[in-house]
């Protein structure tokens, strides 16, 4: 282990601890992928989450290599390229035609052709302790813009005031890894990797209190398919995004039955009382 983990014995521990909680969050999509594998199709869902997480952890992972003592982010990180490999693969196994074209061009261009590209500048441009804090800030660079994503979350649920597209349990396991990776930068002093999560902390505080407002909110009704690209973001060192499978409403399901029946049963009583007065005709 680095000196400098040996130097701080909590860093270990926050260390472990954000490993644990990344590992969970990254398996998050496993029902999502479940259910594609069922149905041999991935309906409305889109790739471009994985994408950047698969993008977010290789970039992560080349950062925690040249660092040369940061084994935790190794760890995470290595788990998080290979699930995200795996999710993607199942996305163009069962994609349309259209969507696994642009899946591969998209995973071509930004997780081979950037990530490349980045090698190689950082390698000829810079060099030793440059090179790391270069690569660094790049991480920094990149967390901060995808953390637009969370800003769609907070205009979905404000508009529909629904929380039923961002899970509470979610939320909170994205907002507690951001403190625990948080403190882990802070114990081995590398902004780098706390700076991210500070942001990460504030937008899963945001999530939480709207859900705490809206979830017993009357909701407007929209239709599923345009909200199932709602993606969540949290920092575990590096960001991920995961679309979210929405639930359907099942007291709107209940409710329309329970009016069927209605309907049924007062169709089936005027029937009835027209065989009635045709008896009496008679």
């Amino acid at each position: 282990m680095a000196v400098m983990n040996m130097q701080h014995p909590l860093a270990f521990t926050f260390g472990i601890l954000g490993n644990i909680i990344s590992f969970m969050v990254y398996l998050a999509p496993v029902p999502t992928f479940i259910r594609i594998l069922r149905k041999k199709s991935t309906e409305d869902f889109q790739s471009l989450p994985y994408l950047v997480a698969l993008f977010s952890s290789m970039l992560w992972l080349y950062y925690a290599m040249l660092k040369n003592d940061e084994i935790l982010l190794v760890t995470i990180n290595s788990f998080g390229c290979v699930i995200e490999t795996i999710y993607i693969a199942i996305y163009i196994a069962y994609a349309t035609r259209e969507s696994k074209v642009s899946t591969i061009k998209l995973l071509l261009s930004m997780n081979m052709g950037l990530f490349s590209l980045i090698i190689l500048l950082t390698h000829f441009l810079a060099s030793g302790s440059t090179r790391v804090k270069a690569l660094g800030w790049l991480c920094v660079a990149f967390s901060v813009c995808v953390f637009a994503a969370p800003l769609n979350i907070v205009k979905q649920i404000i508009r529909t005031k629904s929380v039923e597209f961002m899970p509470f349990t979610l939320s909170f396991f994205l907002t507690l890894s951001a403190v625990i990776w948080f403190a882990y930068g802070l114990f081995i002093k590398d902004m780098c990797v706390a700076l991210p999560n500070i942001l990460g902390f504030v937008l899963g505080l945001l999530q939480m209190l709207l859900y705490g407002i809206y979830r017993n909110a009357e909701k407007k009704k929209i239709p599923a398919e345009n909200l199932k690209s709602i993606v969540i973001l949290g920092t575990l060192g590096a960001s991920e995004v995961y679309p979210v499978d929405p639930q359907p409403d099942v007291s709107a399901a209940e409710h329309d039955q329970t009016e069927e029946s209605k309907e049924n049963e007062k169709s089936m009583e005027a029937s009835h009382d027209d065989l009635q007065s045709n008896e009496c005709a008679v």
